[in-house]
């Protein structure tokens, strides 16, 4: 063990608390630079190492294999320890500074099918019951509108126009928009309505708890969890889940994506662009499923 790094490694535990996992992570990444830098006899001298050196070293971890969150931990690790050098006047630079960390690939939105969607909404409930009308509606609100849990719970009864079949939502940064809705959704919101008259609102909420509270972010999760898990869904089942799945059934449809983003109140149109790929996913896999070239093994004509 090269003696800088293990007083920077007794400096990140003792001074700066880390935990004995952590300072390993750190302790790994280095000696595995400290290896590639001293390889052939050569003493390493910190002070010397530019950022090409640091560069051709994450090439070659690269090439072995390490993958691009990897790297970042790398370039990070050794960010840290130039930091602590230059506070103590070791050296006068940071060349790891000047390494850009590798890109995470980013991963697409998580959605479910329609079909486990549709399951959930047509299922047969007590129409009279409180509690079941009001969690149907949830899920129907958050599948049918694309809003975000917090505009859910925060989702005003005067802002929903049955008339127009429209709600005004107050998303991020408290930036108004207006989201349609169908005919489906005015007969549950109606029924909703009605039974909420004989439990009593203490807020002016449309949707409550059965002691006329607003929703809370708990409840909302555990009813659309449970309710896509007992139609067969899998994975994470959240709300916001609900919300890729509105954009993605959008596209697949042939919605714009200019009204997708304007539906789901993105600032830029990038922010929608990824569920593009969500679609394009989707289709490759009802393609794969379903065309009779696309079963055989090693591709066309089975070669």
């Amino acid at each position: 063990m090269n003696a800088t790094v293990e007083r920077f490694l007794l400096y990140l535990r003792n001074e700066r608390n880390l935990s004995w996992r952590t300072v390993d992570l750190y302790r790994r990444d280095l000696d595995q630079w400290v290896s590639y830098a001293t390889a052939g006899g050569h003493p390493l001298d910190v002070a010397s190492v530019t950022s090409g050196d640091l560069r051709a070293w994450l090439i070659e971890r690269s090439s072995h294999g390490d993958c691009p969150g990897t790297l970042r931990h790398k370039v990070q690790a050794l960010r840290a320890l130039y930091r602590y050098l230059l506070r103590r006047g070791e050296v006068t630079s940071n060349p790891a500074a000047q390494v850009e960390l590798a890109k995470l690939p980013k991963p697409l939105p998580r959605f479910v099918r329609e079909q486990t969607v549709n399951t959930v909404l047509d299922a047969d409930i007590d129409m009279q019951d409180f509690t079941q009308v009001r969690d149907r509606l949830i899920v129907m609100l958050l599948y049918e509108t694309g809003i975000r849990l917090s505009e859910l719970i925060g989702l005003q009864d005067a802002a929903v126009d049955v008339t127009k079949r429209e709600l005004k939502v107050r998303g991020k940064r408290d930036k108004d928009r207006i989201v349609p809705f169908g005919d489906e959704l005015v007969q549950w919101i109606e029924t909703y309505r009605a039974l909420r008259a004989t439990v009593g609102a203490e807020c002016g909420n449309l949707l409550i708890t059965l002691k006329g509270k607003p929703l809370y972010p708990s409840l909302v999760y555990h009813v659309v969890h449970d309710s896509l898990a007992q139609a067969g869904g899998n994975g994470k089942l959240s709300p916001h889940v609900l919300r890729h799945t509105f954009a993605s059934v959008m596209l697949n449809h042939g919605a714009e994506l200019n009204s997708v983003k304007e539906l789901l109140g993105h600032e830029n149109l990038a922010a929608t662009q990824v569920y593009t790929h969500v679609t394009l996913s989707e289709l490759q896999h009802n393609y794969e499923l379903a065309h009779p070239r696309a079963l055989k093994k090693g591709g066309y004509y089975g070669y």
